[in-house]
This record gives structure tokens, C-alpha cells and sequence, in this order.
């Protein structure tokens, strides 16, 4: 309800860049950071369509794809490879979905900066309650998943 409550509202600063720019580790734990390079950082869904859901975006409030640097784009790249390094060290996913949502009639639910997806799949996790309830089920609460992360993340 917290996110579909925030859709029609213009909020003030974006949350990524808010999440690029933390001060410090207790503000990167409370946005959920998990790190960030010079060009990008990487974070926990604070919506997330299942377990471990991780964002990857440009430090840089970008819309558009092609504005990319060719340096962002490389480590936009390199950083997506290591979250997956990471998914898979500290909670044994069996394949991933990767990807972009640009524009809102995309599914982009902020449009205005880019990011890449990052969702742990399991053989079997799409169970009969998305079905008929249209609800998502996430076995772990979002604080301890990022405990877990930072505790296998390698420097």
C-alpha cells in the first residue's frame, strides 16, 4: 500500500538519488544501500516482487537509456554481475530475471531514473496465492535480507 499510495503523488527528490548520495553507513543501511561505485549504486527493492530483489542504477538522474555515459553503462553492467555474484553466495537462487522498465507504460514505477532489475528466481516460487489473490509473497522480512548481503558481500 506504501507504494501504491506514492504512484500519483510527484514526490520531492528522487530515492535513488537520495540513495546515491548517503552520508554514511547507517544512512546507507536505512536506504538499503548496499554499496555504490563513482558512476552507480546498488540497493534492496523497498517493494520487492520477490526475495532479494535488487536495484542497479546511474549516481546520475537519467530517464533515457541512451544518456548513459559509455563508462556508466560499463559499470551499470559490471555492477548488475556482481549483485548476481552476491544473490547467489548468500541466498542460492536458481536463475535470475534481469532487466529495465523505461517509461510508466513500461511498468517503470520511477520513470524519471533508470534502473535495472535484479530478481532471484526459484523453481516453484510462483505459487497459487498470486493467482487468486493477487498478492506477492516474500518469505523474508526486507531488514534481515540486507543483514544476509552485507554479511557475503565481498569488498
Amino acid at each position: 500500500m506504501d507504494y501504491i499510495r506514492t504512484l500519483d503523488r510527484e514526490a520531492g527528490e528522487c530515492f535513488l538519488c537520495k540513495a546515491a548520495s548517503c552520508s554514511d553507513d547507517r544512512e546507507s543501511r536505512d536506504r538499503l544501500v548496499l554499496w555504490t561505485t563513482a558512476l552507480t549504486g546498488v540497493c534492496i527493492n523497498k517493494f520487492p516482487y520477490t526475495n532479494g530483489h535488487l536495484l542497479i542504477f546511474p549516481r546520475r538522474h537519467l530517464a533515457d537509456l541512451e544518456e548513459l555515459t559509455s563508462e556508466e553503462s560499463l559499470d551499470l553492467q559490471m555492477q548488475t554481475a556482481e549483485a548476481v555474484k552476491l544473490l547467489k553466495r548468500a541466498i542460492s537462487p536458481q536463475g535470475f530475471n534481469i532487466g529495465m522498465n523505461l517509461g510508466r507504460c513500461a511498468g517503470a514505477g520511477l520513470p524519471g531514473h533508470l534502473h535495472q532489475h535484479v530478481v532471484p528466481r526459484w523453481a516453484g516460487d510462483t505459487n497459487f496465492i498470486s493467482v487468486i489473490g493477487d498478492v506477492r509473497v516474500v518469505p523474508q522480512a526486507i531488514e534481515q535480507l540486507c543483514e544476509e548481503l552485507l554479511k557475503h558481500r565481498q569488498p
